[in-house]
């Protein structure tokens, strides 16, 4: 593959996959959790991928990041084939790509303070070297990025803080280990309103500021229509439709993405639970940033 190649807007291409699949089980007991997927994702970009609970996107995400075996196909990254063989290669492989998952209390050593977690970012990142005062600084940089305090945070456990302020501890480490790629799994499922749409704030602020793509993985495709410049929809481990945000939520093309808008509520008129008629209506206008 050419390292170079680029899309129109002369963005990189990051990651790309060629009849991805994923099987579990053998004979009939197998299951067909993803299904000879392809996909390019660039530099800058950032892509959704929507479907319902048990469409494959979570296998996908752990396939991507390398956390279980492909089964058929390949993955490339930076322009060359994905070599995670060995488990000093794969720990190469891991600062280019990260990832921010669906429920921020689970996604923490509980043993581990803070300090720790952040420290260990720096680490990563090459600065066993630097100094006590630069190393605070660092972490006071990327606490301060998503609105906390280092100082109040410090000697503390990440058990400690609320459910937002968890998922604003994991984007202060994206922002210290500043990854090639991005991998948000329904980042913001499981917190309040307000903290969503300010987690959604700093993911976009962070892609801003560092240039890396986002994989954001969500059921949600007002959601996706939102914030994504291009969009896969997913079902039953294949991709069914893809393209830019307006063209797939727009203009869809495939049954099932017809469905899913469908499903979104409305608030400005009744509720139809037939589903003997399906229209296309999406009554947001994306923006740079979000609000709710």
């Amino acid at each position: 593959m050419n390292s170079n190649k680029k899309n129109n807007d002369g963005k990189e291409l990051c990651m790309s996959g060629k009849g991805v699949t994923k099987i579990f089980g053998l004979g009939n007991n197998k299951t067909v959790a993803v299904d000879h997927v392809d996909f390019d994702f660039y530099s800058g970009e950032l892509v959704s991928i929507v479907g319902e609970s048990g469409s494959g996107k979570t296998t996908l995400v752990k396939m991507l990041l390398g956390l279980i075996s492909v089964t058929e196909g390949e993955i490339d990254f930076m322009g060359k084939k994905r070599d995670i063989s060995t488990r000093s290669k794969k720990k190469e492989y891991w600062k280019g790509i990260q990832a921010i998952f669906q429920d921020p209390f689970s996604s923490y050593n509980i043993f581990n303070k803070i300090d720790t977690v952040l420290l260990d970012c720096i680490n990563m990142r090459g600065g066993h070297g630097l100094s006590k005062q630069k190393k605070i600084e660092m972490m006071t940089e990327a606490c301060s990025f998503v609105n906390l305090k280092f100082e109040e945070l410090t000697n503390k456990y990440p058990f400690e803080l609320s459910g937002g302020q968890m998922q604003r501890l994991m984007i202060a480490r994206i922002f210290l280990l500043r990854p090639k790629i991005l991998l948000a799994d329904e980042p913001t499922s499981m917190i309040d309103a307000c903290s969503r749409a300010t987690i959604l704030d700093m993911l976009m602020d962070l892609r801003n500021e560092t240039g890396m793509m986002i994989i954001f993985i969500t059921h949600d495709i007002g959601l996706a229509y939102y914030v994504s410049d291009t969009v896969y929809i997913m079902e039953h481990g294949k991709f069914v439709e893809f393209g830019t945000a307006d063209d797939v939520i727009l203009r869809p093309g495939a049954d099932y993405t017809k469905r899913l808008i469908s499903d979104v509520p409305k608030i400005y008129e009744p509720w139809d639970f037939s589903k003997k008629e399906v229209q296309v209506k999406i009554p947001i206008q994306k923006k740079q940033g979000v609000t709710v």
